[in-house]
C-alpha cells in the first residue's frame, strides 16, 4: 500500500536584525560599498513583529488563511493587514526574534552561542511559555554572560554578533581556530537552519497526532552544508535537529538538491515507508539567513518594506497507510532527467505530462498543481514576475497543445488548477511543499481528489553542472478501502486466515 501524509507544519521566524547583519545582499554591500545609501535606508524599511504577523501571506503560510482566501485579497498585500491575525496558526507559528535566539542556543551542542545575561533575564520566560517548547529545551538555556565578554568575542575572536532591536545581545563563536567550515559565519548559518528545523519538527509531530518516539527516520532538505575542512558538506542536520526535538527513536540523513530538494526528500520518505524500511519518516527543513533581504534593494527603491524578513521552516510526517490520510502515489513520479534539456516546455513536459501519460491521465485530471509558490508581493517588485502564475500558464499551454484543454479555458485553468503564491523566498521553502498541509485538508474534505507537488532546482548555481533539476509526485485521497474491496479480503481477514492455517498445520503435526 502507498504511504500517507499524516501531518505537516509550517513555521516562520521574524528576524529583522538578521536582514541587516546576515542577509547576503546586505553583507555584500557592506564590503563593496559600506557607505551606501541603501544600507542607511535598510533600518527604516524593516517591519515590526506585529506587521509581520498581520501580513496576509505569513498568516496563510502558518494556516490561518487558505490560499483561496488570500487570492481574494486585493493585490498588492504588503499594505494590507489581516485583522484577526494571530502568532499561532493551524500548522505552526511566527516566532519573534528574541525568543528564537533561545531556541538557537538550545540547539547549540558545543557552547559557541553566548547570550547577554540581561537579555536572558528579560526574555527567557516568554520563550519558556511557548506551548510547543518542552521543559528539557528550556533547561538548556544558561544564565548568560556579561556584554563585555560578548564584545570581546566579536571584536577579537571573529565571532558573529547576535542582535535584537539593533543592539548586540549575543554572539556565535567560531567552532575552530582555522577551519573556515567551522567559522562563526558558517556556524551562525547552520545553527539558524537547525533551530528553525527543530521548531518545525515539534509542530509536525503535534499536528500528526503521534508520539515523538514513533519517528524512526528524519530527512533534512535545507540548503546549508554542515561539516569541517575534511568533509565540508558531510552532514547531518537531520539527526542533529531530531536530537533537540526529542525524537529519541530517530536516525536520519540530509538530502540536497537546491530548491528541488524537498520534493526529492518527500519521494525518498514515501519509498522508505512503502518498502517497510521505516514506519514513520519526517521530512524537514529550516531557514536560510543568506536569503534574508535578498531583494531588498528593489523593495526599497519602490518604497516597500523589506518583505524577506522571515526565516522559513516546514516538516511533513510520512507514515504507513492508515486508511484515512492522503497517499503519495509512487506510480506517478515526474523527473527531469539528464537528457531532458532546460527549455521550459521540456521541463514541464518531464515533470507534469510524462508521469500522467504513464498512468493514462490528462493534465486536467489533476485538481491542483503546486510548483514554485513564491509570494508575488516579493518577486514582482524585483522584476521576477508572478512565479506561480508563469508556471500555471506553461502547464495550461501544454494541456492546450495536447488537446486536453480548449484555448478559451486557459485563463480559467490558472485559477481552477492553480494557486496564488504565499511562501517566503527562502530557496527550498516555496518549492511545492507549502501546499501539502492544505492539500491534505482539501482532499479529506472532498474539495479536491488529488494534487501534484512540483520541485524545481537550479543545479548550475553550484558550478558543477549546467543542468536544471526537477521532480514531482501526486498525492491523492486514500484508496486503502478500494484496494481491499478489489482484493475481496480485508487485511484483518488475511491475518485471521493465516493464523487459522498455522493452527491447523500445528494440529496436523501433533496428530502424526
Amino acid at each position: 500500500m502507498n504511504s500517507v501524509i499524516k501531518g505537516a507544519s509550517y513555521v516562520l521566524v521574524h528576524t529583522p536584525d538578521m536582514v541587516l547583519y546576515n542577509g547576503t545582499t546586505q553583507t555584500t554591500e557592506k564590503i563593496v560599498n559600506p557607505e551606501s545609501e541603501y544600507l542607511k535606508e535598510v533600518p527604516n524599511h524593516l517591519r515590526s513583529y506585529e506587521d509581520a504577523v498581520s501580513y496576509w501571506p505569513n498568516q496563510t503560510y502558518i494556516g490561518n488563511a487558505h490560499p483561496d482566501e488570500l487570492a481574494g485579497v486585493e493585490f498588492p498585500w504588503f499594505d494590507k493587514k489581516k485583522e484577526d491575525a494571530d502568532r499561532y496558526g493551524k500548522y505552526g507559528e511566527i516566532m519573534p526574534e528574541e525568543e528564537f535566539l533561545f531556541l538557537v542556543q538550545a540547539s547549540d551542542m558545543f557552547e559557541v552561542v553566548k547570550l547577554e545575561k540581561g537579555f536572558v533575564a528579560e526574555y527567557k520566560d516568554a520563550f519558556a511559555k511557548n506551548p510547543i517548547i518542552s521543559e528539557d529545551i528550556v533547561e538548556k538555556i544558561p544564565e548568560g554572560v556579561e556584554l563585555s565578554e560578548i564584545e570581546g568575542y566579536v571584536n577579537n575572536d571573529h565571532a558573529e554578533g547576535l542582535y535584537f532591536q539593533n543592539k548586540l545581545v549575543g554572539c556565535v563563536k567560531p567552532a575552530h581556530d582555522i577551519d573556515v567550515n567551522l567559522s562563526a559565519h558558517v556556524m551562525h548559518e547552520n545553527l539558524m537552519s537547525k533551530a528553525s528545523s527543530v521548531l518545525a519538527l515539534l509542530y509536525a509531530v503535534r499536528n500528526a497526532g503521534i508520539d515523538k518516539a514513533e519517528v524512526e527516520y528524519v530527512i533534512d532538505c535545507a540548503e546549508e552544508a554542515c561539516g569541517d575542512m575534511n568533509q565540508r558538506g558531510g552532514g547531518n542536520f537531520a539527526k542533529a535537529a531530531a536530537e533537540v526535538a526529542g525524537l529519541v527513536s530517530a536516525s536520519g540523513s540530509d538530502a540536497r538538491g537546491f530548491c528541488a530538494a524537498p520534493v526529492h526528500a518527500m519521494i525518498e520518505a514515501a519509498a522508505l515507508v512503502k518498502s517497510g524500511a521505516y514506519k514513520t519518516v519526517v521530512v524537514t527543513a529550516g531557514g536560510c539567513t543568506a536569503k534574508l533581504g535578498m531583494n531588498g534593494k528593489d523593495h526599497i527603491k519602490k518604497g516597500l518594506p523589506i518583505l524577506e524578513d522571515c526565516l522559513g521552516g516546514f516538516a511533513v510526517v510520512v507514515s504507513e497507510n492508515d486508511g484515512v490520510s492522503p497517499e503519495i502515489d509512487l506510480n506517478l513520479l515526474g523527473r527531469h532527467s539528464v537528457g531532458t534539456g532546460s527549455a521550459p516546455q521540456a521541463v514541464i513536459g518531464s515533470l507534469v505530462a510524462e508521469p500522467l501519460d504513464r498512468a493514462g491521465m490528462k493534465i486536467t485530471d489533476i485538481d491542483k498543481f503546486a510548483p514554485e509558490l513564491q509570494n508575488p508581493d516579493i518577486t514582482k517588485p524585483a522584476g521576477a514576475g508572478d512565479v506561480p502564475l508563469a508556471n500555471y500558464k506553461m502547464i495550461g499551454a501544454l494541456a492546450v497543445k495536447r488537446g486536453e484543454l480548449d484555448r478559451k479555458g486557459l485563463a480559467d485553468f490558472t485559477t481552477s488548477h492553480g494557486l496564488t503564491g504565499w511562501a517566503p523566498t527562502q530557496g527550498h521553502i516555496p518549492s511545492g511543499v507549502p501546499y501539502i498541509g492544505f492539500a491534505c485538508e482539501d482532499i479529506k474534505e472532498g474539495k479536491i481528489n488529488n494534487a501534484m507537488i512540483i520541485g524545481k532546482g537550479s543545479l548550475f548555481l553550484g558550478r558543477m553542472t549546467n543542468l536544471f533539476d526537477g521532480v514531482s509526485f501526486v498525492m491523492h485521497s486514500n484508496t486503502a478501502a478500494e484496494e481491499e474491496a478489489k482484493a475481496g479480503v480485508s487485511e484483518d481477514e488475511v491475518k485471521t486466515m493465516i493464523a487459522k492455517a498455522m493452527k491447523e498445520f500445528a494440529a496436523s503435526l501433533l496428530a502424526e
